[in-house]
């Protein structure tokens, strides 16, 4: 809470003196250790009182900035907003979002996966030097205790931490968490400054791609899993080791490789000769070994590149592709197993940007992934610029509205070998993947339609009461005793706080909440042991619009009868 300029009590009191007759003070001497020795020391002045000529312009100066520092009858004179790149979760999108978690949790669980947690905030030196060119984006925090620190900036490098600190050497780990990077935002694309990653990590000495496939096996099955997804995500997929090698036989100078494959990483989203005019402008690269880049990097396809690849004599004589195309080769053998190739594309423009990937590298995409502009473009065509282009683009402005910013990729991911070696000296294999949570929810939602049921609570039963007459009492013992009933069978059930509530107030109470049944007491209907229930958003015309009467004993055994054939035929009661 932020601290307001007050005046001191002792000027408090002389200004109020001004209008309150004043009465005659005896000041009584600092009390010294020769009167006498108190029993609690700290709640004793042991300084004479301030003696400082009242001035009354001074106070009233305090008084008019304390003033003008809160609102209109005394509130807060604040700007409620969250910062740039957040933004508060409520209603159906909290919903939306948290089926999306279930999704990725239930496939993590399938997989074996054990769930881990890390603090938010790291060593700013475990974070420093991991991520190239996005360092620069790292949130650091201040001096507050001796320790120079910063917020993760993702979930792998502290997960290699974790590992080389508690000396694990196996584990298939799963952990969902918020993460933070200072990146211009983009809200309504999903992205933000402040933000949820899933991640699946498998760390360990295994046979040559076994793992890789696995973690391919889980993007697929997430993503099938997902309403409006299936059929429509590709897995962008790539090896450091060839695109290592493909940098040495076009000749970049080892010191360059790491600076020009981040500037090769942005082809999803720049076209060609933008990115070569970075490299050769900016990195300092020779234009001609820029060409020989731009050959490699528009293989893009099928199985069939990496044959093709292994056909040229140049590729093969370089040991480092040689070695990568052969993995590659047989990572594709166990992904054809796992049903995964379908969905797979292999592109040589993809670089993976981060320092620490010493492999295979992935990336998933789906329509809307790049940005309109990019993808109505011709691709070689420079971009047209501005006068708005030229000046400087504010970083902190949100960018939603940007033709030339897209969605991006919706999970990423790689092997990372050495990372845990940075730490502990002895390298632990390691490979994951990490799904962004608000992008896959910004994609989702926009491929919702009407016919999509989004319900704002899980609530399967509303129990109203019907009646009327001055001598009807809303049943109100009664319905909390038909809700106990349900709560202890466990089923989610709510009724109206009111003790005559309205039966027009409890059905909008319910069609609000979308609940999909009503438990309807009626007085006769109570004293001969039975209640209606009523299935909501029936046509009319239908033989149970107006529910139908069971046997207040048996209401839960016919609840969940009804709750079983719902399933049947309509799979997904909250997004369907």
């Amino acid at each position: 809470m932020p601290r307001h300029a007050v005046p001191s009590q002792l000027n408090l009191r002389r200004r109020l003196s001004i209008f309150v007759t004043s009465r005659p003070r005896t000041r009584f001497p600092a009390p010294s250790p020769d009167h006498f020795q108190p029993l609690l020391p700290f709640l004793w002045t042991t300084q004479p009182p301030l003696r400082r000529p009242l001035s009354f312009t001074s106070t009233r100066r305090a008084h008019d900035t304390h003033d003008a520092d809160m609102g209109k009858e005394g509130k807060l004179n604040l700007q409620l907003k969250t910062p740039k790149g957040t933004r508060d979760w409520q209603g159906t999108d909290v919903v939306l979002r948290e089926q999306i978690f279930s999704t990725i949790t239930e496939v993590f669980k399938r997989h074996g996966g054990v769930t881990i947690d890390t603090p938010v905030f790291e060593l700013r030196d475990i974070l420093s030097g991991k991520y190239g060119e996005d360092s620069k984006l790292i949130y650091d925090l201040a001096d507050q205790g001796g320790e120079i620190c910063s917020l993760r900036y993702d979930l792998t490098v502290p997960f290699a931490r974790f590992l080389a600190q508690n000396s694990v050497q196996q584990i298939k780990r799963y952990h969902i968490a918020k993460v933070y990077r200072r990146d211009q935002p983009a809200m309504t694309k999903g992205r933000m400054r402040e933000f949820y990653q899933c991640d699946f990590d498998i760390a360990g000495a295994y046979d040559s791609m076994l793992p890789d496939a696995e973690i391919l096996r889980i993007i697929k099955e997430v993503f099938e899993g997902l309403p409006g997804w299936q059929g429509k995500f590709t897995i962008k997929i790539n090896h450091r080791k060839i695109l290592d090698g493909v940098f040495q036989i076009c000749g970049v100078p080892q010191d360059k490789i790491r600076s020009i494959s981040s500037a090769v990483d942005k082809l999803d989203k720049s076209p060609w000769e933008e990115v070569r005019r970075e490299m050769v402008e900016e990195k300092g690269l020779d234009a001609g070994v820029a060409d020989k880049i731009g050959e490699y990097v528009k293989y893009k396809g099928g199985r069939e590149i990496i044959t093709q690849l292994q056909e040229l004599p140049e590729v093969v004589a370089n040991e480092s592709a040689k070695q990568g195309l052969e993995e590659m080769a047989l990572l594709c053998n166990y992904l054809d197993i796992f049903g995964v190739l379908p969905h797979l594309s292999i592109d040589m423009a993809l670089a993976r940007g981060l320092d620490y990937y010493t492999g295979v590298i992935y990336e998933v995409v789906t329509e809307g992934s790049a940005p309109p502009a990019a993808s109505s473009s011709k691709p070689d065509a420079p971009p047209k610029k501005s006068k708005k282009d030229k000046k400087k683009a504010d970083e902190d402005e949100d960018r939603s509205n940007d033709p030339t910013i897209g969605v991006g990729s919706v999970a990423a991911g790689g092997r990372y070998d050495e990372l845990v070696g940075m730490f502990s000296g002895k390298p632990i294999p390691c490979v994951g993947i990490s799904f962004g949570v608000d992008r896959i929810f910004s994609i989702t939602k926009a491929r919702m339609d009407a016919s999509q049921i989004l319900r704002p609570t899980e609530v399967d039963v509303f129990v109203m009461a019907f009646g009327g007459g001055k001598d009807f009492t809303g049943l109100l013992p009664e319905r909390m005793e038909v809700a106990k009933t349900l709560w202890d069978a466990g089923i989610k059930a709510e009724f109206a706080w009111k003790t005559k509530a309205k039966l027009q107030n409890q059905f909008k109470a319910a069609e609000t909440g979308r609940v999909p049944w009503a438990v309807i007491l009626g007085e006769d209907e109570l004293k001969a042991g039975k209640v209606s229930i009523k299935e909501m958003g029936l046509p009319d015309g239908h033989p149970e619009k107006n529910g139908v009467q069971v046997e207040k004993s048996e209401l839960i055994q016919e609840l969940k009868k009804r709750f079983e054939k719902a399933k049947l035929e309509l799979p997904d009661r909250t997004v369907g």
